[in-house]
C-alpha cells in the first residue's frame, strides 16, 4: 500500500469514528414562514364622495373635548354643524386603545397604541365608529383616521418581537430618538416582518370600519422605503378614493403617495409676523417655498392651530392678538395657498388650551358671530377655483399682506392687516382705481380708490 492510499484510509476510519460518535448534532432550525394576513370583508360601500385634494377643508376632533361623553356617540349631534361650518373631511385623533406605561395625565396619550385593530372602548366600539362614519357619509363628508406608525404602546402585543423595535446599546427596546416619549417604543423599519403587520392593519380600517384614509402621524420618522408600498397598497384597495395626510414637510412624502403634508414653515411666519411683528411679506417667502417645488395634485395643509399647537402653545387667541387677529390669520392660511384645517373648537374662538391626555369638554356656545364668519370665508373658498388653484400675484409690504388670485377670468383680491393697529394702506398701481364685489357682504359693489383703510386685524375680500 502506499502512503497516499494509507492516508485515505486514516481519513477513512477518522470519519467513520466521528459520525459514531455519542456527541448529539445539533440539528438546523429553518426560519419560521412568513405570517400570512387575512383581511377582513369590506363593511359597507366604499364613499363615492371623497373630495379631490383641492377641495378639501379638513375637520380635527379631539374626541376628548369634543363632547360631554367624550365618545363617538357624542360627536354624531354636532355632524350638522360641522357640515355647516363648511367642512367635507373629518379627521378623528387616534381612536385604539391606550398604552398602559405612560406618565403624564389622567388617560394617556392616544398616540400611544396598545392594539392597531381594536377601538378604545374610552369612545366606543367597532359598531359606534361604522355608525358615526356611515352617518358622516350620509351628510357628504369623508372620515380619516389618525395612524401612528412611528412608534407602540410598551404593552402592544408587537412589543414580544424584539426585532420589531429599535435596539438601544444594551440591547433594550428604546423610546424614538431624540425625543422623550417615555410612553412609547420605537418600531424598527428594517425588520420586513413589522412592515408586513403594519400594511395589514393600514388596510384593516378602510374595510373593517369603511374610513377614507388617514393622517399619518410623525411621518417625518418613518422612511419614504416604507411609506412608498404603504400608500401602493392601501391605493391598491379596489374602489377607493383616500386622503392621504402626512404629518411631516419632506418632498418624498408626495412621491410615496401622500397628497398633502404640513405647512409648518408657513405657520411659523404667520406667528413671526402676526406676534412677533415680522415683516408682512415675509408670508410671501415661506408661500413661494413652501408651494414652488409641488408636483401636480399635492398641496400644503395650512392651520392656525392643531391639538399639539392648541395643547402646548397656545390658542389662536393667544397667538394672534384676539378673536379679529386669529381671523386675519385664518384668512392668510386658507387663502394664499394649500387646504385648510379646523381644530374643534377654533370656530367658536375656544380660549382653553385643550388637552388630549385627558378630558375638557368645549363650550359651544361661545362666540356664535365668530362661527358665522368662519362659515363665510370658507364658503366662498370652497366656491371659487381662483382661491383653490390660481396664480399668486403678490404686492409685498411690511404690514399689509396684499395679493391675487387668478385662474383663467377668475381673479381674488385679498388684504390683509397684519397689525393691532389701524393702517391707511396705499393701493398698488395693478389694483388701485378699479371695481370689484364683495363675497362676503352679498356681493356688494365696491369701487377701489388708490388707498383703503383698514382697522386693526381687519381684512377684505374682493372679486371680479
Amino acid at each position: 500500500m502506499t502512503v497516499l492510499k494509507c492516508r485515505w484510509v486514516v481519513l477513512l476510519l477518522v470519519l467513520v469514528a466521528c459520525s459514531s460518535s455519542d456527541t448529539p448534532v445539533p440539528p438546523v432550525t429553518p426560519p419560521p414562514p412568513p405570517v400570512t394576513y387575512t383581511d377582513p370583508p369590506q363593511y359597507g360601500s366604499p364613499f363615492a364622495g371623497v373630495p379631490d385634494a383641492k377641495d378639501l377643508i379638513i375637520y380635527e376632533i379631539n374626541l376628548r373635548a369634543f363632547s360631554p361623553q367624550g365618545t363617538f356617540a357624542g360627536i354624531i349631534p354636532r355632524l350638522d354643524s360641522i357640515k355647516k361650518l363648511g367642512a367635507n373631511t373629518i379627521w378623528l385623533m387616534p381612536i385604539y386603545p391606550v398604552g398602559i406605561a405612560n406618565s403624564v395625565g389622567q388617560l394617556g396619550s392616544p398616540y400611544s397604541v396598545r392594539n392597531y385593530k381594536e377601538v378604545n372602548a374610552e369612545f366606543g366600539t367597532l359598531a359606534d365608529l361604522r355608525n358615526l362614519v356611515d352617518l358622516a357619509h350620509s351628510k357628504g363628508m369623508a372620515v380619516i383616521l389618525d395612524w401612528v406608525a412611528n412608534h407602540t404602546a410598551w404593552d402592544n402585543p408587537w412589543i414580544v418581537n424584539t426585532t420589531w423595535y429599535t435596539l438601544n446599546s444594551y440591547g433594550a427596546i428604546s423610546i424614538p430618538p431624540g425625543t422623550n416619549w417615555t410612553d412609547v417604543a420605537d418600531l424598527n423599519y428594517s425588520s420586513a416582518a413589522m412592515r408586513r403587520a403594519m400594511f395589514n392593519a393600514m388596510k384593516y380600517w378602510i374595510l373593517a370600519a369603511n374610513v377614507d384614509g388617514y393622517r399619518c402621524d410623525y411621518a417625518d420618522g418613518v422612511p419614504f422605503d416604507f411609506w412608498k408600498p404603504a400608500m401602493d397598497t392601501l391605493k391598491n384597495i379596489p374602489g377607493r378614493k383616500l386622503v392621504l395626510l402626512a404629518e411631516g414637510a419632506r418632498q418624498d412624502h408626495f412621491t410615496a403617495g401622500f397628497q398633502l403634508n404640513y405647512a409648518w414653515d408657513f405657520y411659523g411666519s404667520l406667528i413671526s409676523v402676526i406676534k412677533n411683528g415680522s415683516p408682512a411679506s415675509n408670508l410671501f417667502t415661506a408661500n413661494t417655498s413652501e408651494t414652488s417645488l409641488l408636483p401636480s395634485g399635492a398641496f400644503k395643509l395650512r392651520f392656525t392651530t392643531n391639538h399639539d399647537e392648541t395643547a402646548w402653545n397656545d390658542t389662536p387667541l393667544g397667538l394672534f392678538g384676539g378673536i379679529q387677529g386669529s381671523m386675519a390669520a385664518f384668512v392668510l392660511a386658507s387663502y394664499l395657498g394649500g387646504v385648510p384645517l379646523i381644530y374643534n373648537g377654533q370656530e367658536v374662538g375656544c380660549p382653553v388650551k385643550l388637552p388630549f391626555f385627558s378630558k375638557s369638554p368645549i363650550d359651544w356656545s361661545t362666540n356664535p358671530n365668530l362661527t358665522f364668519e368662519y362659515k363665510k370665508l370658507i364658503a366662498f373658498r370652497k366656491s371659487s377655483e381662483a382661491v383653490k388653484q390660481g396664480t399668486v400675484e403678490s404686492f409685498p409690504d411690511a404690514d399689509v399682506v396684499a395679493f391675487k388670485r387668478k385662474l383663467g377670468a377668475d381673479e381674488v383680491l385679498v388684504i390683509v392687516n397684519t397689525r393691532n393697529a389701524p393702517n391707511t394702506y396705499t393701493l398698488p398701481a395693478a389694483v388701485a382705481n378699479t371695481t370689484w364685489t364683495n363675497p362676503l357682504d352679498n356681493n356688494a359693489t365696491v369701487n377701489l380708490g388708490t388707498q383703503v383703510n383698514l382697522s386693526a386685524y381687519s381684512y377684505l375680500i374682493l372679486k371680479n
